[in-house]
C-alpha cells in the first residue's frame, strides 16, 4: 500500500504541442506496479490549456479544483469543481482553464499505456 500527499509527487510540464500552463503529476503508476489503472493529476494554470489530441484508450476525470470547458467531438461544455468526465478511446478532447485559480483533476487511464500525456516529461 502506498499513501503519499500529491504535492509530494514529481510535477512535470506538459511540453506536447498545443499545450499550455498544464503540468502532470504521476500518482500512481508503473513504478508502484500499478497493473490495471493509472493516476495522474493534472494542474492547469488560469488560461492554459491540454493539448487537443486523442488516444486509443478511455479515461475518467475528476475535477478537483477550478472550472474550465472540455473540447470534444460533441462541442464545448462548461465544467467544474465535483464535476466528472469520461473520454471513450479515440475522441478528440482539450480541457481548458477558465477561471481565475488553478484547474486540478485527476485522471484514470488504463495500464500498461504511456502513463505521462504525450510530450509531458517523464516522472523520475
Amino acid at each position: 500500500m502506498k499513501i503519499q500527499p500529491i504535492g509530494e509527487h514529481e510535477q512535470s510540464a506538459v511540453t506536447m504541442a498545443g499545450a499550455s500552463g498544464a503540468k502532470m503529476r504521476m500518482l500512481v503508476g508503473p513504478k508502484d506496479g500499478a497493473s490495471t489503472f493509472h493516476m495522474r493529476h493534472f494542474e492547469v494554470e488560469p488560461g492554459g490549456f491540454t493539448p487537443h489530441h486523442q488516444h486509443d484508450y478511455e479515461h475518467e476525470i475528476l475535477i478537483l479544483k477550478g472550472q474550465g470547458t472540455a473540447q470534444s467531438t460533441q462541442g464545448e461544455r462548461t465544467f467544474r469543481a465535483g464535476d466528472v468526465i469520461w473520454v471513450p478511446a479515440n475522441e478528440m478532447h482539450q480541457f481548458r482553464n477558465t477561471g481565475a485559480t488553478p484547474l486540478e483533476f485527476i485522471c484514470l487511464i488504463p495500464a500498461p499505456h504511456d502513463c505521462a500525456l504525450p510530450g509531458a516529461a517523464a516522472p523520475k
